[in-house]
């Protein structure tokens, strides 16, 4: 509940200068509060419609879906599903019980997936992260569910949960599952995965043990507590395995003691079966390429009961999910359900004058998590039945700390009830607009503000990228914004309405939106951003040897007439030319490019490289990144402007590369930095003749799961290396192949990797040509990678490949084909599973020198 103190008025505009969250305040700091004094200042307790996520359409309700949320004001229960990636969770499951048991469904997810490989693009780690989150957000978004997050960082395959916890802060973690928990209260938890090691990745497992634990120490109000200065503790009622009978698991599928749910239903309202809304959620997941297609009849889902009170045949026959769990609910249910009675789906509006009655019974029970929680979803209820539409739009997608933006607010009421819009507040900025403008049935109002950015607000960089983070962990200092999807908005607009002599509050973010010829109206988040940004080629400068390269920077303006000076600020060691560039931009949205000569140190070395702009006093060091995909809003993001310069004794030929891409990476052009031509084939045709232009072709990661030409094609590539080219085939899933027929000579996939990146890598033939020219390869070109050593290495080869190296996690057995070779005709063929996708990109030099080699292969010494 939140006090406002309205210190400065006039008719058209007021401040507040006081905002205080009872709600989160304990009962041991109140003690030494003067309530008395804080009471006085108070406006009428109302609250408000939770904010629509950042920059999405407004979803529009119809009759069936007021039907169904009038059905869920009769539930009051809560469960929570717990896995360890986008993706893990059940969609099934999330739909069946948000839709059909209308608990409240929310899927808490360890990571954001920033360890995974990217189908759709060229984004990984931390962007990828970005684009998942999005994804989750669309999939929660359509299977009605809500989604959580912990500060775990997903860094790559592990195959044992002890492993995953000596790269999360195993307490860390556990604590943000409890904060989650604490603030969501479900009645019961779900995991995706067991407790039992090695039958899948080591983040599964460790999402079930960290599960198991966040269940004990969730109502202990001595664990954590910290967190009780904003919530109290909580204890679930069940924790329940969703057992599964799939790859490596050895489960018994005697299902005698399991409950079981046909999440198969058709749900008349919605016009689908559960499983149908499951595989569109599913579907979200593009950037793994998971899309799903509908399923119809029967389809069973199974708990396996792990901790707490054990039910029989449903998972709340234990727990009272009626309004009976509350003092005073009993009445409240059966006026409720004289609601359902009067509902008319052709005139819902005559329910209102009982949702406004509704809403002031509910105000008087001693449960302020479900008094919350039913107000916001009767909010909701009248905001659909009247035909609501509230939207605050800027003028521009951004503005920075000082500026003034000028808002468009529109609003309408598409119903005979009385509504009466008193004003808009817009939050962190402090001010607001007096309109007392009445809505009469379809008449729009279209009304502006202009409101100033703090001068100290934050850039609206994700919350948990705000600052450098370690392997492992995601650095989050805010308490409250633990858990978290996402930023709230950069500002958002409290909609202070009248409605039948009722004040109520709806809370919309203010966005910036615009129309596309193709896509029509198009959603983007308003954001607050420098007003200047530096973008630095790349990410990645490789110098091969002593040569200088130029290094070209651009600058962005955030705003009109942006003046001021640009430098490198990078180690003595490296030499720049010219040390600065004086600029004159005059309006936001312009960009020039400045060059650098950079010469690299005679030693191979590394460092990280900033972009300063010196300006009106201060630094700005920001980059400028757009995430833009047509299934998720346009992210921005505003990272630290950097450089990571390389230089690498380096020696190499100077062959002609085509380059096919797979799933997305940014090899091409780390091998256009250090001297190579390389054109990307994808739309060339594979006749002898463009072919042959080549020396070499490489195919990308994944190519063999993702381009479906190679099924009709790569016999053209294995004849292009008899006529005497190389071929370099990089890793690929062993489910999905578009062709078995890959290589010259039988390779067969397995699910094998090397997930520890500091595993050691053994020379199995120290004298082929591959590890001797045109650089020499030992031990040392294996320190310092990043992620894993490779994956899904091949399980069987023919005699005809000579196997290079060989690596191993540490307890298992050798991995010897890695990297394999054959002469085949006047050519070389060439698969590695080794992560060249990830090395390259990271820079390690010893990646670059094996590559290289792998490319020269056909060289003369």
């Amino acid at each position: 509940m939140l006090f406002f103190l309205e210190i400065v008025r006039n008719s058209d505009t007021f401040i507040f200068c006081l905002a205080i969250s009872f709600s989160l305040i304990s009962a041991r700091i109140l003690k030494y509060l003067d309530v008395k004094r804080f009471l006085i200042l108070c406006i009428p307790v109302i609250l408000s419609v939770g904010i629509d996520s950042n920059a999405q359409k407004p979803r529009r309700f119809n009759s069936a879906d007021i039907q169904i949320k009038l059905q869920k004001l009769k539930v009051l229960g809560n469960v929570l599903y717990v896995a360890a990636h986008p993706d893990d969770e059940n969609t099934r499951l999330i739909t069946y019980m948000a839709n059909e048991k209308k608990v409240n469904t929310a899927y808490f997810s360890f990571t954001r997936g920033d360890g995974g490989q990217n189908l759709i693009g060229s984004e990984i780690r931390e962007e990828l992260g970005v684009i998942r989150t999005q994804e989750l957000l669309e999939a929660r978004k359509i299977d009605r569910g809500q989604q959580f997050f912990s500060r775990a960082v997903d860094f790559g395959y592990s195959k044992h949960p002890d492993e995953t916890f000596k790269i999360w802060d195993k307490e860390e973690v556990l604590g943000d599952l409890v904060w989650v928990i604490r603030k969501f209260r479900p009645d019961v938890i779900i995991t995706r995965f067991n407790t039992v090691p090695g039958t899948t990745h080591g983040h599964h497992t460790a999402s079930a043990i960290l599960a198991g634990e966040a269940f004990d120490l969730a109502g202990d109000e001595t664990k954590y507590p910290e967190q009780l200065l904003y919530l109290k503790p909580w204890q679930p009622a069940s924790l329940y395995w969703n057992a599964y009978f799939w790859r490596k698991s050895d489960y018994q599928k005697d299902v005698s003691e399991l409950i079981g749910y046909d999440i198969g239903m058709y749900n008349h309202l919605l016009g689908e079966s559960y499983s149908e809304i499951a595989a569109q959620s599913r579907s979200s997941h593009r950037s793994q390429g998971f899309g799903a297609t509908g399923n119809r009849g029967i389809q069973m889902d199974y708990l396996q009961f792990e901790k707490g009170e054990k039910a029989g045949e449903d998972i709340f026959e234990h727990i009272d999910i009626s309004w009976n769990r509350v003092d005073g609910g009993k009445q409240i249910e059966d006026y409720i359900d004289e609601i359902l009675k009067d509902f008319d789906p052709v005139n819902p509006e005559k329910i209102v004058d009982r949702l406004l009655v509704l809403y002031q019974k509910i105000e008087g029970i001693d449960d302020d998590f479900w008094k919350n929680k039913k107000q916001e979803e009767v909010n909701e209820l009248i905001y659909a039945i009247t035909g609501l539409f509230l939207e605050v739009k800027a003028n521009d997608f951004s503005a920075h700390p000082g500026q003034k933006v000028n808002l468009e607010i529109e609003a309408i009421n598409r119903s005979n009830v009385n509504i009466t819009l008193k004003k808009v507040v817009f939050k962190s900025v402090g001010v607001g607009s007096r309109f007392d403008v009445e809505l009469k049935n379809n008449n729009k109002q279209e009304l502006k503000a202009v409101v100033t950015i703090p001068q100290k607000a934050a850039y609206s960089q994700p919350y948990w990228l705000a600052a450098d983070h370690s392997k492992g962990m995601f650095e989050v200092d805010d308490q409250r914004q633990i858990g978290r999807a996402q930023n709230e908005a950069a500002i958002s607009a409290e909609f202070v309405l009248d409605i039948e002599g009722q004040e109520l509050i709806f809370e919309k973010p203010v966005i910036y939106k615009r129309n596309d010829p193709v896509r029509g109206e198009v959603y983007q988040p308003f954001v607050i951003s420098p007003p200047v940004f530096i973008n630095i080629a790349g990410g990645l400068v490789v110098f091969a040897n002593h040569a200088s390269q130029d290094i070209d920077v651009e600058i962005v303006a955030g705003k009109n007439t942006v003046n001021g000076k640009l430098a490198l600020n990078l180690p003595d060691t490296w030499e720049v030319s010219p040390k600065a560039y004086d600029f004159s931009l005059s309006m936001k949205g312009e960009r020039k490019n400045f060059s650098f000569k950079i010469k690299p140190p005679d030693k191979q070395e590394t460092a990280l490289v900033r972009g300063e702009v010196h300006m009106d006093g201060q630094i700005y060091d920001r980059s400028l990144t757009k995430i833009e995909y047509d299934h998720i809003p346009t992210q921005l993001l505003f990272s630290k402007a950097k450089v990571k310069f390389v230089k690498v004794d380096l020696d190499r030929g100077d062959e002609n590369i085509g380059y096919l891409m797979g799933a997305g990476d940014n090899i091409p052009e780390n091998l256009r930095q250090i001297g190579y031509d390389v054109t990307v084939i994808n739309n060339m045709e594979f006749d002898p003749e463009s072919l042959d232009e080549f020396d070499v072709i490489i195919l990308g990661v994944r190519a063999l799961n993702t381009e479906e030409r190679l099924k009709f094609d790569m016999q053209k590539l294995l004849d292009f290396v008899e006529r005497g080219g190389t071929l370099i085939v990089q890793y690929n899933t062993s489910h999905r192949l578009v062709t078995k027929e890959f290589s010259p000579h039988s390779i067969t996939l397995s699910r094998n990797r090397v997930a520890v990146e500091e595993a050691e890598v053994r020379i199995l033939d120290a004298g082929h040509k591959v590890l001797n020219y045109p650089n020499k390869i030992d031990e040392s070109d294996f320190q310092d990678w990043i992620q894993e050593r490779g994956l899904y290495f091949p399980g069987s080869w023919s005699d005809e490949y000579d196997a290079i190296l060989s690596s191993n996690d540490p307890g298992e057995g050798p991995l010897d084909g890695g990297l394999l070779i054959t002469e085949y005709g006047k050519g070389y063929f060439v698969y590695s599973s080794y992560s060249w996708f990830r090395e390259l990109p990271a820079g390690i030099p010893g990646a670059y020198r094996l590559f290289v080699n792998m490319i020269s292969l056909k060289q003369e010494k």
